[in-house]
């Protein structure tokens, strides 16, 4: 700027003398600016009046005989599914499938891993191609792994090929199973087991469900026709196929019963790694104790007053009984200790678990016992197997509570144990996944009645 100042002053003078003529100057040379660009302008064409050339070029057609024998050249491969059956033959999976290769059928039986398609427990989802004479090209069966370290996250894919010269040939290969998130509702007409089958939720989401809300609902004897469900669930995929033995979680749902809204949230909180069943408030659904020891029965002798089927008196029944298949699965109902595991008297094989706060439960007439003495189980845990061991007229579960000693109405005592609260510094994160689950159990009670994917 320093250099340019000595040139700059002499225009200034100029300009404070003659403010007029420097005015007149510049619009002049605008005033040029403008003609040059005006004079320009006539220059450029105009577009509507180039010249246009039609291009015209006859494209050959195939013969009719060489279309007809291109599509006959080109071969058609026809998909379809099916689940194993028990008692099934290769002949009448493949029957169902629409295939019809002798060929094929006899690789099936005298193949060692090709007979693993038919070996084990039936479930198997298959996935069949052939061409249209029902010649088999390939088939693939995916099912449960059984490797314990596995099960669970990983399926078995057994694939039978043809290769391009026609020799068949089978193998085994480990596949990942992927979550697929899903949309449920439906309403209780008779039970929650007919419920959900009607709407096609599989059995492991319903269990889950009865889970979060066992603290709130006794679903063997609070649920009332009319009563609605909404869910958001992982359903477990191989090779994008939903299958039924994938053991997904339930994510969030709504319960209403009798007229009374329970909702519920799975969250898992980062910085402990805890995650549990949280209401909408952040409150833990997880009580200190379940309402019942069984995920689905009946009861058939309530806490109260009876003609007791063996004996043939009335006595005060100081437990609840539940009518169940003997085997069903029988658990813990809080966190403790086994006290006592064996063989007692009129309960047969008995279980009982001491808690804190001077509890304790018994579980009497099972078929099995998977505990043993002092050792320590968490609520939900399987401690054995309904029967009919001891003083039982049939298989059922003989439950009680005892406190201090004093048997009490174990329904009672469940509602009434002691809730959890979420961590502070969890809130924020909570807050968020709450927001996305009522939008998702909006849009599923909007769906109506079924199950669908979530995309």
């Amino acid at each position: 700027m320093t250099r340019l100042a000595p040139l700059l002053q002499p225009l200034e003078n100029f300009a404070a003398r003659y403010p007029r003529a420097l005015t007149g100057s510049v619009l002049a040379l605008l005033g040029g600016f403008a003609v040059t660009a005006f004079g320009i302008a006539p220059l450029v064409p105009n577009p509507n009046e180039l010249p246009k050339n039609a291009v015209v070029e006859a494209l050959p057609a195939l013969a009719l005989e060489d279309q007809l024998n291109a599509l006959a050249a080109h071969s058609q491969a026809l998909r379809r599914f099916e689940t194993t059956r028990s008692g099934d033959t290769v002949d009448s999976l493949l029957g169902r499938l629409g295939a019809f290769d002798p060929e094929f059928a006899a690789f099936l039986r005298q193949d060692g891993t090709a007979r693993q398609l038919l070996s084990g427990r039936a479930g198997k989802r298959v996935e069949l191609s052939a061409d249209a004479e029902g010649k088999v090209q390939q088939l693939i069966a995916r099912y449960p792994n059984g490797t314990s370290e596995v099960a669970g996250t990983h399926f078995n894919r057994l694939i039978v090929d043809r290769s391009e010269s026609g020799v068949l040939s089978a193998r085994v290969e480990l596949g990942r199973l992927e979550p697929q998130v899903r949309l449920a509702s439906g309403s209780i007409q008779s039970s929650l087991f007919a419920a959900t089958d009607e709407v096609g939720l599989p059995d492991s989401a319903a269990s889950q469900m009865a889970d979060m809300f066992a603290g709130e609902i006794d679903f063997h004897r609070d649920l009332r026709k009319g009563d609605r469900f909404t869910l958001v669930f992982e359903s477990l995929t191989a090779d994008g196929e939903p299958v039924p033995w994938g053991q997904g979680r339930v994510l969030a749902a709504e319960f209403v019963n009798a007229g009374r809204t329970h909702q519920a949230v799975w969250f898992q909180d980062t910085q402990t790694g805890k995650a549990s069943f949280y209401d909408f408030a952040g409150q833990n659904k997880r009580r200190a104790f379940l309402a019942s020891p069984l995920e689905f029965s009946r009861v058939t002798s309530g806490f109260a007053m009876r003609f007791h089927p063996v004996l043939q008196t009335w006595r005060r029944h100081l437990g609840v009984d539940y009518g169940a298949p003997t085997g069903t699965p029988v658990r813990s109902v809080g966190d403790g200790v086994v006290e006592f595991a064996g063989w007692q008297n009129g309960f047969g094989n008995v279980v009982h678990l001491r808690h804190g706060g001077e509890r304790s439960t018994v579980y009497a007439h099972l078929s099995k016992i998977d505990v043993r003495k002092g050792q320590k189980v968490e609520q939900g845990q399987r401690l054995g197997a309904v029967g009919a061991t001891g003083w039982a007229t049939g298989p059922h579960l003989h439950f009680e509570f005892r406190v201090k000693g004093a048997h009490q109405d174990p329904r009672a005592i469940a509602k009434a144990s002691e809730t959890v609260l979420l961590p502070a510094h969890a809130r924020a994160a909570f807050q968020e996944q709450v927001a996305s689950a009522k939008t998702q159990l909006t849009v599923a009670a909007t769906l109506g009645p079924g199950v669908t994917g979530a995309d």
